[in-house]
């Protein structure tokens, strides 16, 4: 589909937070393109664990604002997904295997620790490879950049002088967040030992601007001076941070709240940096997300591998899916679990239903909008996913073609050819039953009350006729409910999840035993009560 053409005033008028960013960003730049040429956006990545979805919604996010700029401006952009690569490893990650191997390799940078998955010539480039290969199955537009690489290429090095000439304003910016004993031994470069490959927490003892050196003490006792050029030296992250908005002139991060007060510290030292470049760039514009909790509520963790993986999200719901979570809310925390994903499979389904292409205004409020880029896809689904799990909570599909054979008795004209989407809906929802429903089914016994209610519900749709409308099925059931002196009608629907499918949820009644079937759903009833 071609990409539809987009009414300024109405991107404005929608309030989709994307357009709001990118207003603020052309604004700062008073819509003028920068010295350098472009626009850049940035994105950080810490490969010290596998990356998860918090990593991806990063990108996701940062590069909605990209595209609504470019809707807004003819500015060139760019984007870069920085991976800090070049750190030391401090701890061994909990969910890598080979731990006894890669303890042995602590302290030096993650592109000289061997690969403990065996795929690649380092840990870094491991973790680095597998940011790149999701990245790219999103077709998303970006340069990657390795901070090894950056330092060692000399990328950083003009920068990293202007450091050392800053280093004392720099080291007033440091000290007051740091403790008493911290401070004594505090420098923001940190050299590479050349024996050991550590990368060494170490004083400083002695800076040299004029000859880009400096004299730190080794643990061994040894002063050492070395340059803080060409990856000999790395700069602590917060330092870091802020070097490389200098460096490569960034207009627009996003961060995670718990990064905040980082960030100004960074942006300190930023300016710091960027003055004694004889620059007058100022640090990026930030928008500050908030953190993805697990299903405790705790902050998720890399080195815990305590969220979802991307493979996990995409193995039970859709690319779309996942793109509408990280849509939604960034300002606001929310539980990143598996029972989200049907819940947010079903809202892009819902929020691409609603699109109307004649009202501007709500188009580009719409997210669909923004997952797509204007480029809305034509997709029929004639039934809710949401809809298609009860019916596998139901049936006890093992494969596809149990599924189908409801479907296409409740849509004849759909077939998995035909209905692309709806089909990939029937390949999750067989995994997510396998996986969720399956193994967690717990079905209540009907007390008294119950047991008439169900039994007089199959008297009622045996005087029906098949193939009626899902709300007359609907209205069968909340007369029996009624009939039972179920006062409150959620109570009776809940007695239906917990009898018939084992579960506390469930579908929408009418339209369940139209998709299920009118005799099948008697059956059902029939075999619930005879158990014992």
């Amino acid at each position: 589909m071609s990409r539809m053409p987009i009414d300024l005033d109405a991107a404005l008028a929608s309030n989709a937070w994307p357009f709001q960013e990118a207003e603020k960003l052309l604004k700062r730049l008073n819509g003028q393109r920068p010295a350098k040429g472009y626009v850049l956006f940035e994105t950080g990545y810490g490969p010290s664990g596998l990356p998860h979805i918090g990593t991806f919604g990063e990108v996701f996010r940062t590069t909605m604002v990209r595209q609504a700029f470019e809707r807004l401006s003819d500015i060139p952009t760019r984007l870069i997904a920085f991976s800090d690569d070049m750190d030391g490893l401090r701890k061994v990650p909990d969910n890598v295997p080979n731990r006894e191997m890669v303890a042995e390799h602590l302290h030096k940078p993650l592109t000289e620790i061997p690969d403990p998955f065996g795929t690649a010539i380092s840990f870094g480039d491991h973790m680095n490879g597998r940011l790149i290969e999701f990245l790219r199955e999103f077709n998303f537009d970006f340069e990657f950049k390795s901070s090894t690489k950056a330092y060692c290429a000399g990328e950083f090095d003009k920068a990293l002088l202007a450091a050392l000439r800053g280093y004392d304003e720099i080291m007033a910016i440091m000290l007051p967040t740091l403790g008493e004993e911290r401070q004594k031994t505090y420098s923001p470069f940190m050299p590479i030992c050349p024996e050991s490959r550590h990368v060494l927490q170490v004083p400083t003892l002695h800076t040299d601007p004029e000859n880009g050196t400096i004299t730190y003490l080794h643990p061994n006792g040894q002063e050492v001076e070395t340059k803080v050029t060409g990856g000999a030296c790395k700069l602590q992250w917060k330092p870091d941070w802020g070097m490389r908005w200098a460096a490569f002139e960034v207009d627009y991060e996003m961060h995670g709240k718990d990064l905040t007060p980082s960030a100004v510290v960074s942006a300190k030292i930023a300016r710091v940096i960027s003055k004694h470049m004889d620059r007058k760039t100022q640090p990026p514009l930030n928008y500050v997300y908030e953190m993805f909790l697990d299903e405790e509520g705790g902050k998720i963790s890399k080195s815990r591998g305590n969220g979802l993986s991307l493979e996990e999200w995409l193995k039970y719901g859709t690319p779309e899916s996942l793109a509408l979570f990280m849509f939604n809310n960034p300002r606001k925390a929310k539980r990143l679990h598996f029972d989200v994903i049907p819940k947010h499979v079903d809202e892009y389904l819902q929020h691409l239903a609603s699109r109307d292409p004649d009202e501007h205004v709500k188009l580009l409020k719409n997210p669909v909008w923004h997952i797509h880029n204007g480029d809305l896809p034509e997709h029929s689904v004639p039934l809710s996913f949401s809809l298609l799990l009860n019916l596998a909570a139901a049936c006890n599909p093992e494969d596809a073609s149990v599924l189908w054979g409801f479907i296409t008795r409740y849509a004849p004209d759909a077939t998995p050819e035909k209905n692309k989407m709806l089909n990939e809906l029937v390949r999750y929802a067989l995994a997510y039953y396998e996986d969720f429903i399956k193994p967690n089914k717990d079905y209540a016994t009907p007390d008294d009350q119950a047991r008439a209610a169900l039994a007089e519900l199959a008297e009622s749709l045996g005087g029906m006729a098949d193939d009626l409308e899902a709300d007359e099925y609907q209205t069968a059931v909340f007369t029996v409910g009624k009939n039972h002196g179920y006062e409150n009608l959620r109570e009776w629907f809940q007695v239906i999840y917990q009898v018939l499918l084992g579960q506390s949820q469930g579908p929408r009644m009418g339209s369940f035993i139209a998709l299920y079937g009118r005799k099948e759903t008697i059956a059902l009833i029939h075999a619930r009560l005879s158990s014992r």
